[in-house]
């Protein structure tokens, strides 16, 4: 049995997130994909009112409105990890033209950190 130190599991999921950013960055959802669970959820803010469901959503969101952007700067900005549980913040500049932070949270679902909701704001010029 390993036992698995802090900086294990904090890099463990700094590889999920890193997959997110880099799919975001690429505008290419295949590669963002494997970081989240088949059942996780996305939500923001849209219009004032509460948009999102189905991980999906990001996906087709991602395929279909986002073009590359090389330029896309993301840091992570904090990790939480408490047992199999942990939360992350990220925030990016210049993704698609748009400036996002992220919430994520993650569970470890056989041995392998996953994200299983994500809410955002979209920065308006602030």
């Amino acid at each position: 049995m390993t036992n698995h130190t802090y900086v294990d599991e904090y890099n463990a999921i700094v590889a999920v997130l890193n997959q997110y950013n880099e799919g975001g960055k690429k505008a290419d959802s295949a590669i963002m994909k494997p970081a989240f669970n088949e059942k996780a959820t996305i939500f923001g803010i849209e219009d004032g009112k509460l948009s999102g469901g189905p991980i999906q959503g990001l996906f087709d969101t991602i395929d279909s409105a986002f073009r590359p952007s090389p330029e896309a700067k993301a840091a992570i900005v904090r990790i939480d990890i408490v047992g199999t549980a942990a939360s992350a913040r990220i925030d990016t500049d210049n993704i698609s033209g748009f400036r996002f932070t992220d919430f994520f949270n993650l569970l470890k679902v056989d041995g392998k950190w996953t994200v299983v909701s994500k809410i955002y704001h979209t920065h308006q010029g602030d």
